[in-house]
């Protein structure tokens, strides 16, 4: 027996003995000594969309009372509803957007058996692809499907009463008691008008339609009938208090809509599900998630009926607004932390868009890859073994603090302005998203919010896939019966994406845009900013060469030469430029350049350096977008 073996373990404060007891002044000494000088708030203190601060360093100072006395399973349901974890932790649910009923059918039996426990099925909506409805489609598409153990969730826009008493009809033709019926017929006629902008019936009609599956499901306690989604709100670029209030609102209305009715609060509660998206920022979607379940329990508590939303069913989605079209390989990683996000954040059932989602139609690989985010966060990494492993954490739990509040301010807003709908037909959260929508993009054009393989690292020339473009959808009312503002859809990357296709569209009509970089010195001197420089023009789709670097003007001004180029980048460090590049770019002039770029802010060189034959600076900071897409036009002319 080794010695000892007997004796206790040792507490951390006998480890730490010897050592002397950290503090924040001392650590504020070395960040200071660190940052050299620099300002605190500037250098080392970041914040959310919505302002929400995030320190470099959270302590028990930042403990929050009672998230600290939290417990899973326990009002407010921040730490989640349960006690224990449900198996696995989630229901790994596959997105099917087919038109063919036969091939849906084929897909959803190869997820199925390939991991995958629940399906959304699409249908024809306006704008979008699907099946057409009818039963015969609903009957071939889950043709041997388990019915009684897998959920069945719904996204059929206006269509959603028919394709749901279609869905109960067939549950009921296979024998599937009401009981063992799983399934969210997520009619949301709130969600679909701000996304659409109209409605083919007024949208009382619409929400009666929606209000009567909640008795039509009564008799079925797992299956529910409407849903409060923040995806297309997320999608028109809402931050995350943002999309939590415009969910709030919505749920709320739906409840309101349902006790005019004559439906209870804690019958209406269960029957209204929750979907919110999750995106490459982890901590945020983790955040998002738990302080989802504070809000609505603080709704329900309200209604006076709190315990009910122990029983609201949150479906997380991996955010379409983050996949790229132009190496999307890099979604797969986006998607693997989303996916995390949704995990940890406590969701109950998590839809990977496939990586392609944002090219076109979706193939067995790009659903095998979706399902295999999800089996690999469940039983290689058992993320969901724990109940709200984030739950402690004093940064998250200050992030999700925070959040709520700025959540919760948001709603109040929202319901100042009369309502979601009153807010919807107003304008008022259609014009807020788009305001912080412009922020974002400002940000990703300037380099203050990199995108990788879109505008940091992006992937030049063939990236290996090929992907049938998605077919139209139905075509709009001709005249609705209910209209508002329609929120603005896009996806992050989109700006870079048209200069890519620009430059595309000029190499099939002549010669690929290319720039010579005139890289001046060793390596260990233009290195930094030549890499920085090519992988900035092939942003816009402008290739560059790579080189060890060239001694001084003349070698530089006859590779150039040799090119057959029209353009020249002068790239090194600020003090091999003052030695050289001014020669440079005169020798670069005589040898033929028609355009003379450089890399870095030229300080107070400028006149010198345009005067020697520079014609432009390109520098970090400056909006990206503007300035590819009028070198793209100088480029062209040259």
């Amino acid at each position: 027996m080794p010695p000892g073996a007997n004796s206790p373990a040792p507490t951390m404060d006998a480890l730490g003995g010897g050592f002397p007891p950290a503090n924040r002044d001392a650590w504020m000494a070395l960040v200071a000594k660190a940052i050299k000088g620099a300002e605190f708030e500037k250098k080392m203190v970041s914040r959310t969309a919505d302002g929400l601060r995030v320190e470099p360093i959270y302590t028990r100072a930042d403990t929050i009372a009672h998230a600290a006395a939290g417990v899973p399973g326990l009002k407010p349901f921040t730490r989640g509803a349960q006690t224990s974890p449900n198996g696995l932790g989630w229901d790994i649910r596959q997105f099917h957007t087919g038109t063919d009923p036969e091939a849906v059918n084929k897909a959803v039996l190869e997820d199925l058996a390939g991991g995958a426990n629940s399906i959304a099925l699409h249908f024809a909506t306006l704008g979008g692809s699907g099946l057409v409805f009818s039963e015969s489609a609903l009957k071939k598409a889950l043709d041997g499907v388990l019915l009684d153990v897998c959920p069945i969730a719904l996204i059929a826009g206006e269509r959603t009463p028919a394709v749901a008493d279609a869905l109960m009809a067939h549950w009921t033709r296979e024998g599937i008691a009401p009981a063992d019926r799983q399934g969210h017929f997520n009619a949301d006629p709130i969600g679909l008008l701000a996304v659409m902008g109209q409605l083919s019936v007024p949208l009382p009609k619409a929400m009666s339609d929606a209000l009567n599956l909640i008795g039509e499901t009564s008799k079925t306690p797992r299956v529910t009938a409407l849903i409060a989604d923040g995806n297309g709100y997320h999608c028109a670029g809402a931050t995350e208090a943002m999309e939590l209030a415009a969910m709030l609102a919505t749920f709320i209305a739906y409840l309101r809509a349902a006790e005019t009715a004559g439906i209870a609060p804690e019958i209406a509660i269960p029957k209204i599900a929750v979907s919110l998206a999750v995106d490459a920022d982890e901590f945020l979607g983790i955040a998002k998630l738990r302080a989802a379940r504070l809000l609505l329990w603080r709704i329900a508590e309200a209604s006076g009926a709190g315990e009910a939303a122990r029983d609201i069913h949150i479906t997380a989605v991996t955010s379409w607004r983050m996949l790229a079209k132009r190496d999307p390989w890099t979604n797969i990683i986006r998607n693997t932390i989303a996916c995390a996000a949704g995990a940890l954040g406590g969701a109950d059932a998590i839809t990977v868009l496939p990586f392609t989602y944002a090219l076109g139609e979706t193939d067995a690989f790009a659903r095998r890859v979706a399902r295999n985010i999800q089996i690999v966060c469940q039983e290689e990494s058992s993320l969901g073994r724990v109940v709200d492993p984030a739950g402690g954490s004093w940064y998250v739990e200050k992030l999700t603090q925070d959040l709520a509040e700025a959540a919760w301010t948001e709603l109040k807003s929202i319901e100042q302005a009369g309502g979601m709908v009153a807010a919807l037909k107003s304008g008022l959260v259609q014009d807020r998203i788009a305001k912080a929508a412009a922020v974002r993009a400002k940000a990703i054009a300037t380099g203050r919010q990199e995108l990788t393989g879109v505008s940091a690292f992006p992937l030049l020339g063939d990236d290996g896939l090929t992907v049938t473009p998605w077919r139209g959808g139905a075509s709009p009312a001709q005249n609705p019966a209910e209209t508002v503002k329609p929120l603005k859809l896009s996806r992050l990357s989109e700006p870079f994406e048209a200069l890519r296709d620009a430059a595309d569209a000029h190499a099939q009509s002549g010669k690929p845009l290319e720039v010579f970089l005139a890289s001046l010195g060793q390596v260990v001197d233009h290195n930094v900013r030549s890499t920085w420089i090519k992988n900035y023009l092939a942003a816009g789709g402008i290739a560059a060469n790579m080189t060890d670097g060239y001694a001084g003007a003349e070698p530089a001004a006859a590779a150039f030469r040799a090119s057959g180029l029209d353009a020249a980048c002068i790239c090194s460090s600020d003090a091999v430029n003052a030695e050289h590049a001014e020669a440079t770019a005169r020798a670069l002039k005589a040898a033929g350049a028609r355009l003379v770029l450089m890399a870095g802010r030229p300080g107070d060189r400028e006149d010198a350096l345009r005067a020697a034959g520079v014609d432009q600076f390109l520098f970090a900071g400056a909006d990206a977008i503007e300035t590819l897409g009028s070198l793209q036009q100088r480029l062209g002319r040259a």
